[in-house]
Parts: C-alpha cells; sequence; structure tokens
C-alpha cells in the first residue's frame, strides 16, 4: 500500500467521524428546540386530572337532525285518524316561511294532548274510502322529510290506473289525520292502494308488476320509500275478492209487454217523464235517488233507430243500491205504475206474467243477499261496494 493511499483513507475517516458528529449536534439542537416550545406553566386542559375547568370551554353542542312526531307508531294495520305520539317542537324563526314554519303552526308544541275521539273526521273517512285495506293492496311509503301536498301532487297524477284497477294516495297531514292529498296540505307519511278487483277482472300479475315499476319512479321523485307487500300474497286476496264480487254481481230486473200494439217511441218518452224518469246524455232511462245518483234503469230493448218497441226493462244493480232505499220495491212499484199508464203486463224474462206473491218471494231473496254483503263487511251501496261493482 502506497502512502498516497494510505493518506486517502486516513482522510476519509476523519470526514466521515465530521460527519456523524454534526449530525449527533443537529439532533441534540433540535431536541431543545422542541422542549422549549413545548414548556410551559399552563395547565393542559386535555392532561388534567379531575373536574375540567369551567371558563373557557363551552359545552359540545349535540347536533339533532329534524324530527317529525306527528305520525303514530308504525303498526301491522294502518291506523286512519289516529292522534299523534308526540307534540312537534316549536320551529324557529326564519325570515322566509319554511316547511317547518307549517309544521309548527298546524302542531303547537305546547298543545295538550286531546282525547280520542269516538267520531272519526270526515277527513280520515274519505281518505278509508280512497285506499281501504278491505278492497285494496296497502301501499306504504316513508318520507325522507315532509313534503307540501302541491309539490306532489302532479307526480302522483301519473299514477292513477293500473290496467283497469284505480290507484290512490292519502297522506299523514302534520295534524296526525290521515286525508287524501290536497295542496295545502304538508305530510309526513303517505299510503297507497290498488283496488284488488272489479266487477270485470282481479288484479293480476302484469298490473302488479306494472304498479311496482311506476310506483317506484314515483317514490324517487317525491323522495320517498315503497314498501312492496308479495306478489304471491298480493294475488291470492285478488282472486278471493273476485270470488266474491262475482258471485253478488246480481243484477235484477223485470219486464213490461204490450197487451196490444208496439209503443211508440215518442209516445213512451212522455209516460215515462211523467213517471219520473231522466234521460242520461247516453240514452239510457234512470230513476233518481235524489242524492244525485239513480235507483234503477229502464231499457227500450231497441236501437235508437226504431221507431217503435213491445217491451221495456226495468233493471235494478242490486249491490250498489243500499237496502234503506227498497230499490226493489221502488222499481216494482214503477213497475205497477207504468203497467196503467201503458196498458202493459209485467213478465219475466221468459215472458210469463209475474204475480204478486212470486215478486214478494223475490224481495225476500233480496233482502237474504243484503245479509250476506252486510255479513262480509261490503254493505250494499256502500262506498266500498260502489268501488267494486262499478
Amino acid at each position: 500500500m502506497t502512502d498516497l493511499q494510505i493518506t486517502l483513507f486516513g482522510a476519509g475517516g476523519v470526514f466521515i467521524v465530521g460527519v456523524f458528529s454534526y449530525n449527533k449536534w443537529q439532533e441534540y439542537k433540535a431536541k431543545k428546540s422542541v422542549e422549549r416550545a413545548f414548556s410551559t406553566d399552563h395547565d393542559d386542559v386535555l392532561m388534567r386530572e379531575g373536574d375540567a375547568p369551567v371558563a373557557d370551554v363551552q359545552e359540545p353542542v349535540v347536533r339533532q337532525e329534524p324530527r317529525f312526531d306527528a305520525a303514530p307508531a308504525v303498526k301491522a294495520e294502518p291506523s286512519f285518524g289516529a292522534p299523534p305520539a308526540a307534540p312537534v317542537p316549536d320551529a324557529p324563526v326564519h325570515a322566509e316561511p319554511s316547511l317547518d314554519d307549517a309544521v309548527a303552526q298546524a302542531v303547537p308544541a305546547a298543545a295538550p294532548a286531546a282525547p280520542v275521539q269516538e267520531e272519526v273526521s270526515a277527513a280520515s273517512e274519505q281518505a278509508t274510502s280512497l285506499v281501504d285495506p278491505l278492497i285494496d293492496c296497502l301501499l306504504p311509503l316513508s318520507l325522507e322529510a315532509p313534503v307540501r301536498g302541491d309539490k306532489i301532487l302532479p307526480v302522483l297524477q301519473t299514477l292513477r290506473l293500473v290496467g283497469n284497477k284505480p290507484v290512490h294516495f292519502i297522506g299523514l297531514h302534520v295534524n296526525g289525520d290521515w286525508e287524501p292529498i290536497t295542496h295545502g296540505g304538508v305530510y309526513t307519511k303517505m299510503q297507497g292502494g290498488v283496488q284488488l278487483a272489479s266487477r270485470s277482472t282481479a288484479l293480476n300479475e302484469l298490473e302488479y308488476s306494472e304498479l311496482v315499476t311506476r310506483l317506484r319512479g314515483v317514490a324517487d321523485e317525491i323522495g320517498a320509500e315503497p314498501e312492496v307487500p308479495d306478489m304471491m300474497e298480493v294475488m291470492a286476496e285478488a282472486r278471493n275478492l273476485h270470488r266474491f264480487v262475482a258471485g253478488h254481481d246480481a243484477q235484477l230486473g223485470v219486464n213490461l209487454h204490450t197487451n196490444g200494439a208496439p209503443w211508440a217511441i215518442s209516445t213512451l218518452l212522455f209516460a215515462l217523464e211523467k213517471q219520473g224518469f231522466d234521460v242520461r246524455p247516453d240514452g239510457r232511462f234512470v230513476m233518481p235517488d235524489g242524492d244525485g245518483s239513480y235507483l234503477f234503469s229502464l231499457s227500450t230493448n231497441v236501437t235508437l233507430a226504431e221507431e217503435t218497441t213491445p217491451r221495456l226493462t226495468l233493471l235494478l244493480d242490486v249491490p250498489c243500491v243500499a237496502p234503506a232505499r227498497d230499490g226493489f220495491g221502488a222499481m216494482v212499484a214503477c213497475a205497477k205504475a207504468l203497467v196503467g199508464r201503458l196498458d202493459a203486463t209485467i213478465v219475466d224474462d221468459y215472458n210469463q206474467a209475474l204475480s204478486d206473491a212470486a215478486l214478494a218471494e223475490i224481495a225476500g231473496q233480496v233482502q237474504e243477499f243484503y245479509q250476506e254483503m252486510d255479513a262480509a263487511d261490503i254493505p250494499a251501496g256502500s262506498t266500498r261496494a260502489l268501488r267494486l261493482f262499478s
């Protein structure tokens, strides 16, 4: 090894020792600097043992999401007209009116709990007639936040029918009542309903699938989450209800047959007007019931082009007329009055004369029919019956 190499090795060693010493010195200086920066005579609030100081320390503010307690607790069956579970707190004052203001005004925070009323409000009765647990498939919708009726009505209008089955929606108003959705209302929950059966058919799988698809679209637009019942259960309920409807779809008729020449239609019009019949735009003759509907109808059994007819038929839609109105009795009385006016005979569908005894027997059968409908909780002439037998 030459002298040059020895010199270079020595110089390298000295350089390495110098660098190591310099680094150690920098670490020492940094440590002292940190100790000076964090050394203080003040107490550390986070490290102090015992009670926390009161001064200069505010209680943490607990963030509370808006909550509406007007809706009752969820039950297996919908409860229409139930009182609110808890009073709604006063809404904060805003420069502009808000949804919270409407809720606070509708349900004062300090209002005492009202006693349970035996009579259901008119709005709740109307809601029950629109979304009926007995004849509708119920479709609960949970809202993300309270909504105004005028904001959601245009969306709900897009889902009114599936097939020939009507779809209705009601809402739980902030006052605690279920009611039809209106422009001035504010609602915390919603309930939809599709009619399970009609006179013609039961709700089927295709209609139900269409309903679910369209309902999800509506729910997305209004900020709601639908609860969709199982299709198989719904189909079974629909078929059972339609069997009842088909078994009680009774239309009872009596006929008047001329004892001589056929009647001229112009002569009939005068006689029927005197008897109290109204002529509907579709050409039907109906006997008004005094409340905007009718008791029974009359057919001439010929087309509008015909000038004469030998036979008239009076027809009672039995499930659509309340027993108290005695639709069959009124129809028989009308037929007997027309017998005198038109010189006719009351006959059955086979042109056999109907005696008073035969008419009385039919009247007894009608009363039994009414009892069967009452037992099924679908009274003849009720809103429920009118919906099913439409």
